[in-house]
């Protein structure tokens, strides 16, 4: 069947399909409104099914047109992806990274500058979600992951090891000078956090029954939230960085009490990848920049696979 229908013809139906009319779809393929009624004809003729009705001035598609539609939109998609990664720009080598969402919104994205200044022919292409990415379908060449590495066939390398601790502004950090003092502030709940509150209180050798008035699924969240003064949050110092820095938030329990240290991101790639140049001047750019901490009173807790959900 394929080989009695041009790309042309498809090209032509899907056109028509989505302006729901063969006027308009002329004026965008810069044809005349008989030669689209022509080839559309002769579509539905070679597929012996009807695509399209009458609706008024306008056309619309039947059931078959529907269902042939859905598969043309795709394989339209494909075709724009493989352009793009083939011909878009041959004189730069492109990396395209996905990356859980805090990481990339706190971290990544600030010091992205800094990775592509030192590296003036390559063009990164970030996309931040919390879904793992499928690399048999090339379109990422490694992803920062949050929690434990589920897909098959990869290379898993573990960034820093993070330092989580209680986080508030500098006003609420004035009246709290021990982790009993905890229990009269608002804690705030990351819900896809792998150490929680109770975590933390476990170490500092109490088991308190807390309630959250502020529950977030992002840690940049709660750390926006805490910056404004509206609780405690319980999250790295890697991902407050910018937020330390500047004085929004401080850590009044870092030297006061027990604090938690664990590995929470990891560069994942392919173990047969295709990019081992760009990526490996990524990977050694990353091992550069992320400052391992150092807490001498860390508390180190290894979180089991499948123990807390991803996102952060």
């Amino acid at each position: 069947m394929l080989q009695k229908v041009s790309l042309s013809a498809i090209r032509i139906f899907e056109t028509v399909a989505r302006r729901g009319s063969h006027k308009a779809a002329a004026a965008e393929l810069n044809l005349s409104p008989s030669a689209i009624s022509h080839a559309l004809k002769n579509l539905e003729q070679t597929m012996g099914v009807q695509l399209f009705e009458k609706d008024g001035r306008h056309v619309r598609l039947t059931v078959s047109g529907d269902v042939f539609m859905r598969h043309v939109v795709a394989a339209f998609d494909e075709l724009r992806r493989g352009f793009d990664m083939v011909s878009a720009r041959p004189s730069k080598k492109v990396l395209r990274l996905h990356s859980a969402p805090s990481i990339a919104y706190a971290w990544l994205t600030p010091r992205l500058p800094q990775f592509l200044a030192a590296h003036p022919g390559i063009e990164v292409r970030l996309s931040a979600g919390t879904d793992y990415p499928r690399f048999n379908t090339d379109d990422f060449d490694a992803d920062i992951v949050y929690g434990p590495i589920h897909a098959p066939g990869v290379i898993a390398v573990p960034l820093a090891r993070e330092t989580v601790t209680p986080l508030c502004s500098p006003e609420m950090a004035k009246r709290i000078h021990g982790p009993r003092d905890l229990l009269d502030c608002n804690l705030i709940l990351s819900d896809n956090k792998q150490v929680r509150w109770h975590h933390w209180f476990d170490a500092n050798g109490l088991n308190p029954v807390l309630n959250h008035d502020l529950r977030f699924d992002r840690s940049f969240l709660a750390l926006a939230v805490a910056a404004d003064g509206l609780g405690v949050a319980l999250e790295s110092t890697l991902l407050a960085e910018r937020e330390i820095s500047s004085g929004k938030l401080v850590a009044p329990l870092a030297s006061a009490s027990v604090n938690i240290t664990y590995i929470g991101h990891h560069l994942v790639y392919p173990r047969e990848t295709r990019q081992g140049g760009i990526l490996r001047m990524f990977s050694d750019w990353l091992a550069k920049e992320i400052v391992q901490p150092r807490d001498e009173r860390g508390w180190s807790l290894t979180i089991a696979a499948g123990s807390a959900g991803m996102g952060a």
